[in-house]
């Protein structure tokens, strides 16, 4: 049993507190259960997420199961712990959620492991052969910083993203996230390669892989589905998001995404494969972005002020109860047949007119007067079990839990 504090460096904490892992994913259950109170007839049975130990991924795992009964099975890459050093907080969210489902009478399998790889994904169908038979939606919700994968002479080449505007370099602020103060940067514009790169890691070529060897293998229901996370923001952070590197992936995201519904799950013109654009929220991916740290921080104030802000969870809720399921009574806003709009309040004009001005405003004097960067640090420091109030950090715990542990 050793002491576990958070140890921030840069975007990163390179600790995980197993007892506020699990607060997360219990939080995150509570609130989905919600849905179950909605009988739905047209409802998620078998459900494959593609990275599903953190972030969107989780929350998706978490509706899907505690908000609709559904099996779940997750694949994703994590670190495991050791006797002096934990786990990855992705790690202890997967460990605590399946501990939670197996209470809970509902089936839930993972698989760890490199998700571009084609060794997975035979071991992922093989465990949808054994326990589902068929998966009726699929979730993708992979965010890894590179790939590897065989070039056209047979070779495993190894595929970086970087995250870089393109043709003129940037400069700008941001928050560091381990002392919560602002900081410059500047970006110098991508290479081709390197937008090349960035593409092959972040787009859509490895989402319509796995609908198509799950295809091929007939693994999907006669009626599957499946949705993709995006993200695109607005002007403030065009040059870095939208338009930068990031910005082409995300295009390739839709441009695979139609191929999925034109090659593979083609239904009467309906369009089964989606993408979701989400809102700008506290992640690990988020931290590493700069100025989205500063930005997230402005948008929560704004939104907080509001009464319209979301979190994660809150978001997935909303994707599945008004967009993807059931069908008949679909509300949620679309901007093209295959796309939802769930950053629709965020790029409500009025707040990001709002947000627009404090962006003029900030400085390391007024940061705190003005922005949300304590809330911001605060669900950074959560994505890793840190700053539950009910837990006191200064006792020891296991670094591996087991089901006696409370």
């Amino acid at each position: 049993m050793i002491q576990i504090q958070p140890k921030v460096r840069g975007f990163l904490c390179t600790t995980a507190h197993p007892h506020g892992c699990q607060k997360n994913v219990e939080q995150q259950i509570q609130q989905a259960l919600t849905l179950a109170e909605n009988k739905h007839e047209s409802r998620p049975k078998n459900v494959l997420i593609i990275g599903g130990s953190a972030g969107y991924g989780l929350a998706s795992r978490v509706v899907c199961s505690a908000g609709y009964g559904a099996s779940t099975l997750s694949v994703s890459f994590e670190k495991p712990p050791k006797a002096n050093k934990t786990a990855s907080a992705g790690w202890y969210n997967d460990y605590y959620f399946q501990r939670w489902a197996r209470s809970s009478g509902r089936s839930a399998h993972s698989i760890s492991g490199d998700a571009f790889s084609t060794e997975i994904k035979q071991e992922t169908l093989e465990s949808i052969k054994a326990s589902m038979g068929k998966v009726d939606l699929v979730i993708y919700s992979l965010a890894a910083p590179r790939r590897s994968k065989l070039n056209t002479e047979q070779e495993l080449v190894t595929h970086q993203s970087v995250i870089k505007p393109i043709n003129t370099a940037v400069q700008g602020q941001s928050i560091d996230t381990a002392s919560g103060a602002l900081k410059p940067f500047t970006l110098e514009a991508a290479s081709q390669q390197e937008i090349d790169d960035t593409v092959t890691v972040m787009g859509g070529e490895d989402w319509f892989e796995w609908m198509k060897f799950l295809s091929d293998a007939n693994a999907l229901s006669a009626h599957c589905k499946t949705v993709a996370f995006s993200y695109l923001g607005g002007d403030l952070t065009r040059s870095i998001y939208g338009g930068g590197t990031l910005g082409m992936a995300k295009e390739d995201l839709e441009y695979y995404c139609q191929r999925i519904n034109d090659e593979l799950l083609n239904d009467n013109n309906s369009s089964r494969a989606n993408v979701a654009v989400l809102k700008a929220i506290v992640t690990q991916s988020s931290a590493a972005i700069p100025s989205l740290p500063l930005y997230i921080s402005l948008l929560y104030r704004v939104m907080k002020a509001r009464g319209n802000h979301e979190g994660c969870i809150e978001q997935i809720i909303r994707l599945f109860d008004t967009g993807l399921y059931p069908e008949h009574l679909q509300t949620c806003k679309r901007d093209r047949p295959y796309r939802f709009r769930l950053d629709d309040r965020e790029l409500n004009p009025a707040i990001q007119h709002e947000v627009s001005e404090l962006w003029q405003q900030v400085s390391e004097e007024n940061l705190s007067a003005i922005s949300d960067v304590d809330g911001y640090q605060t669900d950074f420091l959560k994505l890793f079990g840190f700053e539950w109030p009910s837990i006191d950090y200064s006792l020891p715990v296991p670094t591996l839990p087991s089901f006696a542990d409370d």
